[in-house]
């Protein structure tokens, strides 16, 4: 059975085909910040304790636009699927036009910055770090959202390895300017935490400027028209913003779950932040690779439903799970069994023995945690991913909002700010999150209504181009 399943449209090899090169994009993200983290952790206490929740409430303002434009995949897949060229450069430009207003707003937050983290009531010295770090990131938020949007040109499509390549470029532009800027190496200045979100900003432009030199090629402009339909489309940036937004808000509240959760962690005490800093750092490893199966997976059921196909979106979803599952399972095992590896590289060497000592007797127990939720968020990426590549973005906003606010939020500041609880109760919270949010994504999935759905016209436009006979996945630039 599994090997039959190899060979098959929509099997394991045209999933990983589709999935892997977004995989390892998400691993040049996640090798970025791993790195990052490990040269502030390496740099000072403060600077990585200040790194992870200015990062993450950077972020959160950014989920939302990102959440949105990043939803120009599924009206890429979908028209691809359909054969309608013409209207995928269409669509990448509506993205785009968002984006450029995305970053007028998350530039403006600089001006609020301080009264910000004045109201997350960290001390003083991790404070100030943290606005310079904010202010940086939101200063070239914009980009991230631009670069979102214009690579959905390549994910929706299915030429997801021009997508790893652009986002290795810009990783072997951050990571050696990040340990430059950080530390103060050769003409470089030392900026410390500065210095890094400077690096993340630069590498950002390197993506968006190598994104448009590609996407406004000759070939692209003549086949997809990614110059000539550059207009704003009322209609069409409508049709963006209805499907959009809900995805948008749903990546959001994630994200500020998530970011709420780190910030009441914080007001434990700097041992409990610092180790779960370092805890959540190595999760990444786990999650966000994944994230290149939740796109890839979400990218084949678009364009099967723009086919009129479901079917081929079902055995997609099989095929990704499969793959997904055994990852994870994996992983789990590691953080179980040999988490003190893992967690000695974010030893500092201004850390006492007696201090780190701690660090990792607590990061041994918070790295269990993560290995239980692991396998559920195998359901969560590849589950939601599928029913958000058809269209069903309200269900998942309205199920973030009230998983999150009910299982998390709400009971996490209960316990720490009236009960008095500890970082063992905040975790436990976290991690029963975790795994109802995976469970209620495929019980959604089983039910079907996906099948029904889309996000494009019911006779699409039919493509200027004389190329309609184009294979769903393709092969060049």
């Amino acid at each position: 059975m599994l090997f039959k399943r190899w060979s098959k449209p929509n099997g394991y090899k045209e999933v990983l085909a589709i999935s892997l090169p977004l995989v390892a994009s998400m691993g040049s993200i996640t090798l970025m910040q791993f790195t990052d983290r490990m040269f502030l952790a390496n740099y000072s206490v403060d600077a990585i304790t200040a790194a992870l929740p200015a990062g993450i409430a950077s972020f959160t303002f950014i989920a939302f636009f990102m959440g949105v434009a990043n939803y120009t995949n599924a009206f890429v897949a979908q028209y691809t699927g359909a054969r309608a060229l013409d209207r995928v450069g269409a669509s990448v430009w509506q993205g785009i036009h968002f984006a450029l207003m995305a970053a007028v707003f998350l530039a403006s937050l600089f001006f609020i910055s301080e009264n910000l983290f004045d109201l997350i009531g960290h001390s003083p010295h991790i404070r100030s770090l943290e606005v310079a770090y904010f202010n940086i990131l939101t200063l070239g938020a914009g980009l991230v959202v631009l670069s979102s949007a214009m690579a959905c040109f390549y994910t929706g499509r299915g030429l997801t390895w021009t997508v790893m390549l652009v986002h290795m470029t810009g990783a072997a532009v951050n990571i050696p300017l990040d340990y430059c800027l950080i530390n103060g190496i050769g003409p470089f200045p030392e900026l410390g935490i500065e210095g890094a979100a400077i690096a993340t900003v630069t590498s950002s432009a390197v993506i968006v400027a190598a994104l448009a030199f590609l996407i406004f090629a000759p070939s692209n402009r003549a086949r997809f028209g990614t110059w000539k339909k550059r207009a704003f489309d009322k209609e069409l940036f409508g049709r963006l913003m209805r499907f959009g937004l809900p995805s948008g808000i749903q990546f959001f509240l994630e994200i500020f779950g998530f970011t709420f959760f780190i910030q009441m962690l914080g007001r434990l005490g700097d041992l409990e932040l610092a180790t779960s800093n370092i805890v959540l750092s190595i999760e990444m490893l786990a999650f966000l690779p994944m994230v290149g199966f939740h796109i890839g997976n979400a990218t084949l059921v678009g364009q099967a439903i723009g086919r009129g196909r479901p079917e081929d979106g079902v055995y997609s979803t099989s095929s990704a799970l499969h793959i997904t599952m055994a990852y994870m399972m994996l992983l789990a095992a590691i953080f179980v069994l040999a988490p003190e590896p893992l967690l000695k590289l974010f030893r500092a060497g201004h850390h006492s023995p007696e201090e780190f000592a701690e660090i990792i007797s607590l990061g041994v127990i918070l790295m269990r945690f993560v290995a239980v939720f692991c396998c559920f968020d195998a359901l969560n990426l590849i589950f939601s991913g599928a029913i958000k590549g058809a269209g069903d973005t309200r269900f998942i906003m309205w199920t973030i909002a009230a998983i999150s606010l009910g299982i998390m939020i709400i009971p996490t500041y209960l316990a720490i700010e009236v009960l008095g609880a500890g970082i063992y109760t905040a975790w436990t919270l976290g991690t029963i999150y975790g795994c109802v949010l995976g469970l209620a994504f495929m019980l959604r999935y089983r039910k079907g209504k996906w099948k029904k759905m889309r996000v494009i016209e019911s006779v699409p436009h039919q493509s200027e181009t004389k190329d309609q006979g184009i294979p769903v996945v393709e092969k060049s630039l």
